[in-house]
């Protein structure tokens, strides 16, 4: 792996830093089923990369009538921060940041998750006092795949667009820190590769090798 010099690194949380979707998966059903209504029949990872809003629109026609989505959606991240100490860290997650962070190197958190799910997630690693900010879905117009979070949280850190890694586990991720200018990192199980990615990681302490700090 050629290292490069790169002056910021802007994590996506879900999948990447924290592996979140089976409670996502959890808190998606638990909250629905308060409601009435049984989605066990959705696959564990129906909804991976795509943001809640959107799954809203998708279930819309499952759900009661009389259902406001913003009751819904208080619901399940209701659930999702009650149960937060069940968070896994993906190996190599708190000390990668951690080691970026002593090298002086500007990291934030860029997710299509709700604040209180992103705070949930930032908590449950630890990691607060290693991130400069986060950005959540509900600080943008548009979450992933449009450019809006990775190109605001750019913004924010002070530095140029290219000179900033994205780490990033789903496509939509890809699509939006490469839509913004950054150097787009796809984080995925040996073997595979994140299509459109500019570089790929199966360990996220490649992060450091590929940074040249």
């Amino acid at each position: 792996m050629t290292a490069r010099r790169f002056a910021a690194v802007a994590w996506d949380i879900d999948g990447t830093l924290v592996d979140s979707e089976p409670l996502h998966h959890r808190s998606l059903l638990a909250a629905t089923a308060g409601f009435g209504v049984d989605l066990g029949d959705l696959p564990d990872q129906a909804f991976r990369g795509i943001h809640m809003k959107n799954v809203w629109r998708m279930l819309r026609p499952r759900l009661p009538a009389d259902l406001e989505e913003r009751v819904w959606l208080d619901a399940i991240d209701s659930h999702y921060v009650g149960h937060r100490h069940e968070l896994v860290a993906i190996p190599g997650a708190r000390e990668t940041i951690a080691r970026l962070a002593a090298a002086a190197i500007p990291q934030a958190c860029v997710s299509n998750s709700s604040r209180p799910v992103v705070d949930a997630n930032i908590d449950a690693l630890g990691i607060a006092g290693s991130i400069a900010f986060s950005i959540s879905l509900d600080d943008v117009v548009a979450g992933k795949p449009d450019p809006e979070p990775y190109a605001r949280a750019v913004v924010r850190l002070g530095v140029a667009a290219a000179a900033t890694v994205a780490v990033e586990d789903s496509g939509s991720g890809i699509r939006s820190a490469r839509a913004a200018g950054l150097w787009a990192v796809g984080f995925a199980a040996p073997g595979a590769r994140i299509e459109g990615c500019d570089q790929a990681i199966d360990r996220l302490a490649e992060l450091v090798e590929l940074i040249d700090l």
